[in-house]
C-alpha cells in the first residue's frame, strides 16, 4: 500500500459516519464501471483469510 493510499485511509477513519458514507457513495459510482480482471482462488482466499481474521480481532476486543 502506498504512503498516499494510507493517508486516504487515515482520512477516511477520520471522517464523521454521515461523511464517510457520502465518500463511498461517490467512490462507488465511479468504480462502477471500471474493468476489472477476475478474482483468481488465490486472491479469493487471501481476502477471506483477512476478513475472518478482522473479524476475530473485533469480537476479542468487544469481549
Amino acid at each position: 500500500m502506498t504512503a498516499l493510499v494510507q493517508e486516504l485511509l487515515n482520512t477516511f477513519d477520520r471522517l464523521t459516519e454521515t461523511e464517510r458514507l457520502e465518500l463511498t457513495l461517490e467512490i462507488l459510482k465511479r468504480v462502477v464501471n471500471l474493468d476489472f480482471p477476475p478474482l483468481s482462488n488465490e486472491d479469493l482466499v487471501l481476502n477471506a483469510e483477512e476478513l475472518f481474521l478482522e473479524l476475530d480481532k473485533q469480537e476479542a476486543t468487544h469481549e
